[in-house]
């Protein structure tokens, strides 16, 4: 039966029914990059006892996770039988902390944990940034590396292939095209070089990374204004999540969408 490991985001997640506080049968390992999922904790830092601010509780969980560095930990013991990577969730800015690395999440803005002692004293690292980019790529390698070592290495890696969409779908009212939008509710940033970034880094992943299979549904790649989670460029229509769905069934992995018992998972955001 499959085990199957999510390191990505809600495009792979989305494609399970999600269920109370998570989705069914699966480990996800949300809201980090290979930088931050392979730092050192940030030291000093203590979580909340209950989810602060407006997160909730699997929101807090994949922040916590980001910060004190137990995501990698829990992805080993869990021995998955298929490990599904994508890369959406690296649109976020790096935080340099002190030797620490960690993703400037909209949870972690939300969370008010930056006003922390163990978080004031940080350096932001841009994610299009040319030391932002060295730093993914050298976290790749090192995962490649942890990867062979360890029981990863019988999985099989599955990269789900993604980009933000450059148009979406409003409802009856038509197609229409997406150039911009915006991340933590700042300025509107260029789809177009978001893109090249995963571009770039999905070249380099499968360079450094044992064979894998490749899935996509670009033909299907757009958003909907009426998607569960709202309006935004990785927010697609339903027919993307059933072509991708069609490609994991075709890999065998049919039993992956069938009403099982759930696995424990790293919660999801």
């Amino acid at each position: 039966m499959s085990r199957i490991a999510i390191v990505g985001s809600c495009i792979t997640r989305d494609l399970w029914p999600i269920r109370g506080d998570g989705a069914e049968r699966l480990l996800y390992v949300s809201r980090t990059s290979f930088p931050s999922l392979l730092s050192p904790p940030v030291t000093g830092f203590s979580p909340a006892k209950s989810p602060p601010a407006d997160l909730r509780k699997h929101e807090h969980g994949a922040l916590v996770a980001d910060i004190t560095k137990t995501a990698l930990a829990r992805l080993l013991a869990f021995r998955p039988t298929d490990i599904i990577f994508d890369f959406i969730d690296d649109r976020f800015d790096l935080l340099s902390v002190g030797d620490a690395l960690v993703v400037q999440s909209g949870e972690m803005v939300r969370s008010g944990y930056l006003t922390r002692p163990a978080l004031k004293r940080r350096r932001t690292i841009p994610r299009l940034s040319a030391a932002g980019e060295r730093l993914w790529r050298e976290g790749a390698a090192e995962f490649a590396a942890l990867l062979g070592a360890t029981p990863l290495r019988e999985a099989r890696l599955i990269l789900h292939s993604a980009r933000w969409a450059t148009a979406w779908r409003d409802g009856d009212r038509g197609v229409r095209p997406m150039t911009q939008a915006e991340i933590l509710g700042g300025d509107p940033v260029e789809i177009a070089d978001y893109n090249a970034l995963l571009e770039r880094q999905e070249t380099h992943f499968e360079a450094v990374m044992p064979p894998m299979t490749r899935i996509e549904a670009e033909a299907e790649r757009l958003a909907d204004a009426g998607h569960r989670w709202g309006l935004s460029p990785f927010h697609y229509v339903p027919e993307y999540y059933e072509e991708i769905r069609r490609q994991l069934r075709a890999l065998g992995l049919d039993d992956a969408f069938s009403d099982q018992p759930a696995a424990p998972s790293v919660p999801a955001a």
